[in-house]
C-alpha cells in the first residue's frame, strides 16, 4: 500500500501503527518520526511562513478573506507518487491543505482509484476515532487496538494520581498576537494532569481572548504553547507577552509558574504523543508528584520554565 499523509498528526498515527514504511509522501510540516523526514513534501504554504505571530496571522487572514486556501497541493508530485490512500483533515482550515483542494487534486490527476481519508479530531475522543478511521483504511486494526489501549492506560495512570489533588487554574496560550487560548483537546489534557483549564472549552476551536480578561482570571499557572512553534521560536518573540501592561503583576508571573512547551511537537498535533503532552502538563501542574529524578528526559527538551521574573526577559 502506498500512503501519502498531508498532516503531521496523521503521519505520526501511521508510524505509530507500524506502517511508516508504506508512506511515500507527506506534508511540508511533517517532521516526526525521524524516518519520515526524507519523504517528498506534497504541500507548501501560500504565505510567507516566517516573521512574528502577528505577521503570520495577518497573512493567513488575508488569504481566508479572499476565499483562498492557505496551502497549495503539489498535484504533479502526487501524480508521480501514485498513492493508494491520501490522509488529510477537515477540522482546521489553517492547519493543512483543505479537503476540497485535496479532493480536486485527486480528481484532476489521480482518478477514482485513490481513496481520500479525512479526519476531524476536536477532543480526545475524536482523536481516538481518527486513529480507528486511519487504521481501518490502512489495514492496521489490530495495531490500532494495541495503540489505543496503551494510550488509555498511560492517561489513566496520570489521572489516577491527580484526581484527588487540589487543581490550580491553568491558562494555556496557543497564539501570542492576537492572544488566543488553547481549546480542542487541551482542556481535557489539563484536567487529566490535575488542573482546571480556563478561558477555553473542550472540543471548541481556540478562541481569542482580551488581555483584560487574562488579568481578571489571574491564573495560577500559564503555559505558552503556540501552534507550530518550537520553544526557541516562542522565546524569540516572548516580548509580545512580557510587554503587556500588568504582565508582571499576574499571580503566575510572581510565583514563577510560567512555562513554554514545544507546541509544534507535543500540543498542536492530535495524535499518539498527546499522552506525552499530558505528562508534561502533570509535571508542570504537580511537580512534587511527577517531577522526579527518573522522569523522561524528553520532558526537559520539550519544556522551559522561567527561573527569573519573566518581565525582565522582554
Amino acid at each position: 500500500m502506498r500512503i501519502v499523509s498531508l498532516l503531521p498528526s496523521t503521519t505520526e498515527i501511521v508510524a505509530a501503527l507500524g506502517k511508516a514504511d508504506q508512506l511515500v509522501g507527506c506534508s511540508h510540516e511533517c517532521n516526526y518520526p525521524q524516518e519520515i523526514t526524507e519523504l517528498p513534501a506534497c504541500t507548501e504554504p501560500k504565505f510567507q511562513p516566517d516573521g512574528s505571530s502577528y505577521q503570520i496571522d495577518q497573512r493567513v487572514k488575508a488569504l481566508l478573506q479572499e476565499g483562498l486556501s492557505v496551502y497549495r497541493v503539489d498535484e504533479e508530485k502526487l501524480k508521480s507518487l501514485k498513492p493508494d490512500i491520501i490522509l488529510t483533515q477537515d477540522h482546521c482550515e489553517v492547519c493543512a491543505a483543505s479537503l476540497d483542494d485535496v479532493e480536486n487534486a485527486v480528481r484532476q490527476t489521480l482518478g477514482d482509484h485513490v481513496t481520500v481519508v479525512s479526519v476531524s479530531p476536536t477532543d480526545l475522543g475524536s482523536v481516538v476515532q481518527s486513529i480507528r478511521t486511519i487504521a481501518d483504511a490502512i489495514d492496521a486494526e489490530k495495531e490500532a487496538e494495541q495503540l489505543m489501549a496503551k494510550m488509555k492506560s498511560r492517561l489513566q495512570e496520570i489521572q489516577n494520581q491527580t484526581i484527588d489533588l487540589t487543581p490550580p487554574d491553568v491558562l494555556s496560550i496557543e497564539w501570542m498576537a492576537p492572544l488566543m487560548t488553547a481549546g480542542n483537546w487541551i482542556p481535557e489534557l489539563v484536567q487529566i494532569a490535575g488542573g482546571i483549564s480556563v478561558a477555553a472549552e473542550t472540543g471548541a476551536h481556540s478562541p481569542e481572548i482580551p488581555w483584560r480578561k487574562v488579568q481578571q482570571l489571574n491564573p495560577d499557572i500559564i503555559t505558552i504553547i503556540p501552534c507550530g512553534y518550537s520553544i526557541e521560536q516562542t522565546l524569540s518573540e516572548i516580548s509580545t507577552l512580557t510587554s503587556l501592561e500588568g504582565w508582571d503583576q499576574l499571580r503566575a508571573i510572581k510565583n514563577k509558574q510560567v512555562y513554554i512547551a514545544d507546541g509544534d511537537h507535543y500540543f498542536n498535533r492530535p495524535g499518539p504523543r498527546l499522552v506525552n503532552s499530558a505528562r508534561i502538563l502533570a509535571e508542570i501542574i504537580h511537580p512534587s508528584l511527577f517531577r522526579k529524578e527518573n522522569h523522561p528526559e524528553w520532558i526537559n527538551l520539550a519544556t522551559y520554565q522561567f527561573q527569573q521574573t519573566i518581565s525582565s526577559l522582554g
